[in-house]
């Protein structure tokens, strides 16, 4: 191979897969933020309900 093209591929390769990376990253962290909030939806509902029974058995 001559150096030339390699040098070119050296610069080539990370100027291709940067944008890919990118947009990997943007996916994985709105995957990331979409369980945190699911999780916290689920944790508020779960003590929401707690409270009702709660609320229930003391009616009884």
């Amino acid at each position: 191979m001559q150096w030339e093209f390699v040098v070119a591929l050296v610069l080539a390769i990370p100027a291709v897969l940067f944008p890919v990376a990118f947009v990997w990253y943007l996916n994985i962290g709105g995957m990331a933020a979409m369980l945190k909030e699911a999780r916290k939806r689920r944790t508020a509902r779960e003590q929401a309900g707690d409270k009702v029974v709660a609320e229930q058995k003391a009616v009884k």
